[in-house]
């Protein structure tokens, strides 16, 4: 994506911020945490709007930014957000504290592979966004997909994985190969999927929008 192009969208914002969330990015950035790009955010909400899901199911919490983002520009919906990692969830339950859609976010510490379907509250879900290990996307769609309401959106964000997956740049370390061609795999299966009909859009990292396919 060009320069030119990148400026002219970047005129078109949508993301209503306030300190807490620039802290949070700021944070992220100093902290190398991953969170959501700009312009992802931008496309997910949108949708999200168009959509007004009253459930949200987000795979990967980190500190908690875009589970709070959704909360604040999606006054309708409750999401529900799973994280791993103890010291990211610990941020984002602080951040949440601090927040003023605390009450509509349901923070969980659990590896999202392990936790039982059954234990995750406010299924079904009108949307499911993945946004978590890269490496494991494919289980997670095929996990949580059962707690899909018929007419929901399943999003997966970082699907272009910062250009790497175009990149066959031998000095790639091996993990890093490894990973894109799971990225990859994800992307090949996600095209060919039977029950699924997915757009895969080149903003912000590569997202993904996943329909259920209607039965004729």
């Amino acid at each position: 994506m060009n320069e030119q192009l990148i400026e002219l969208m970047s005129r078109f914002k949508t993301i209503q911020h306030d300190d807490l969330s620039l802290e949070m990015k700021q944070y992220a950035q100093e902290h190398d945490v991953p969170i959501i790009q700009d312009q992802g955010l931008e496309l997910m909400l949108q949708l999200l709007r168009v959509k007004q899901p009253k459930t949200i199911l987000e795979i990967g919490s980190a500190i908690g930014y875009s589970s709070l983002m959704m909360a604040r520009h999606l006054p309708q919906s409750h999401v529900v957000t799973i994280e791993r990692d103890e010291s990211r969830y610990k941020e984002a339950v602080n951040y949440h504290a601090r927040s003023t859609i605390s009450d509509r976010v349901t923070l969980i510490k659990a590896d999202a592979l392990e936790i039982l379907n059954e234990d995750i509250p406010n299924a079904p879900f009108d949307v499911i966004f993945i946004d978590a290990a890269k490496a494991q996307y494919q289980k997670f769609f095929e996990k949580y997909e059962p707690l899909l309401k018929e007419d929901g959106m399943i999003i997966s964000d970082n699907l272009l994985f910062h250009g790497h997956i175009f990149d066959n740049n031998q000095k790639q370390s091996r993990n890093l190969k490894q990973l894109v061609r799971k990225i990859n795999r994800y992307n090949d299966w996600l095209a060919n999927h039977p029950d699924y009909d997915t757009l895969l859009l080149p903003i912000g990292d590569g997202v993904a929008i996943s329909l259920k396919r209607k039965l004729k």
